[in-house]
């Protein structure tokens, strides 16, 4: 990794995850966080047996980072961690591993593993967004919340009241999927938050999508090839698109960095600079009636934006549902109602 010169950067003072959760993530987080009790229940049962057990395989065949092993990268973590207020650092391994990759494992005490290829890959600044990344992931606690949604759905029977069972789980497994990729999402804004330079973002996608070879790459032309994805205005592109997503857990790379792009020419991302993001010490007062109509507004605006096929068809479909139940309502209204012309 290159060594590039120190730049002062935010510190993030108390901020909440919610300041980088997607609204379609946050939704079912704030939903699952009322549920007192469940998340230390399942953290405590995958804390005596799997998680011990998948850490121990890394700390006998991958290399614990700490201040005399990979010291660059352990200083790195630590910056960001305090960069995201993060309430305690997690473990990070670097694992023998040509394809460059990264993940954050464990519910009851998560630790970080990148590999050596990615390591290999990245410069400091761009690790730094990764490293953001897999935090993101730790404090949102997307690994406990999405297993606890998985075991409710397991422990309410709701698949045997459904009809066409395999069906029924293929839906729900869609929709399980589907959050997962907006988890991506979220994780990607706490990787900007940390880094605080979108370029870096950008260009982390950018390399991950060609395997590096940066020099033969251009941001303009990148953005380019995402809103020709997007744009795929034939009804056939629109359903393949759909169905080549489905059982991804991620988003495809020119996706997640559209996506980054709009947060940040929301303004938000350089609110939340400024200070204006949601604190720690008000998570409890979030209101899943909000966290669900954000969600909801953030698909509208996805469809808005949309030239997809299939987007287009959904947003003119509500619309036109929206204008005739408007429609239906002031006939229905008027019926109620004295004629004018009755005597």
């Amino acid at each position: 990794m290159t060594t590039q010169p120190a730049r002062s950067r935010v510190t993030l003072t108390d901020i909440s995850s919610r300041a980088w959760e997607h609204p379609a993530d946050r939704g079912a987080l704030v939903a699952l966080r009322k549920l007192k009790g469940f998340d230390t229940v399942l953290k405590a049962m995958s804390g005596l047996f799997n998680e011990r057990a998948v850490r121990l395989v890394y700390l006998g065949s991958a290399i614990k980072v700490d201040e005399r092993q990979f010291s660059r990268l352990h200083s790195l973590l630590t910056d960001v961690a305090r960069i995201l207020d993060a309430p305690e650092l997690p473990e990070l391994y670097v694992s023998a591993n040509p394809v460059p990759n990264a993940l954050t494992i464990g519910m009851n005490k998560p630790f970080i593993v990148v590999t050596s290829g990615l390591v290999d890959l990245l410069d400091d600044e761009e690790m730094r967004f990764v490293l953001g990344h897999e935090l993101g992931h730790a404090i949102s606690g997307h690994a406990v919340y999405q297993t606890l949604l998985q075991r409710l759905i397991q422990l309410s029977g709701v698949l045997n009241a459904v009809p066409l069972g395999g069906l029924g789980f293929r839906a729900i497994m869609a929709a399980l999927m589907e959050w997962s990729r907006k988890a991506e999402l979220s994780a990607d804004r706490a990787g900007l938050l940390a880094t605080q330079d979108p370029p870096t973002a950008f260009r982390v996608h950018m390399q991950l999508a060609s395997g590096g070879h940066l020099e033969d790459l251009d941001t303009t032309s990148f953005f380019a090839q995402g809103q020709e994805y997007d744009d795929a205005g034939d009804l056939r592109d629109s359903v393949l698109k759909l169905l080549l997503v489905e059982a991804r857990s991620h988003p495809f790379a020119v996706v997640r960095a559209t996506e980054l792009r709009r947060w940040v020419d929301s303004g938000e991302y350089t609110a939340f600079l400024a200070g204006g993001y949601p604190r720690r010490d008000t998570d409890d007062e979030a209101k899943v009636s909000d966290a669900a109509r954000d969600a909801a507004r953030s698909y509208t605006e996805t469809f808005q934006q949309s030239q997809d096929a299939v987007g287009r068809l959904v947003h003119d479909a509500a619309g036109f549902l929206g204008s005739a139940k408007l429609w239906l309502d002031d006939v229905l209204g008027r019926s109620g109602r004295p004629d004018d012309d009755a005597v």
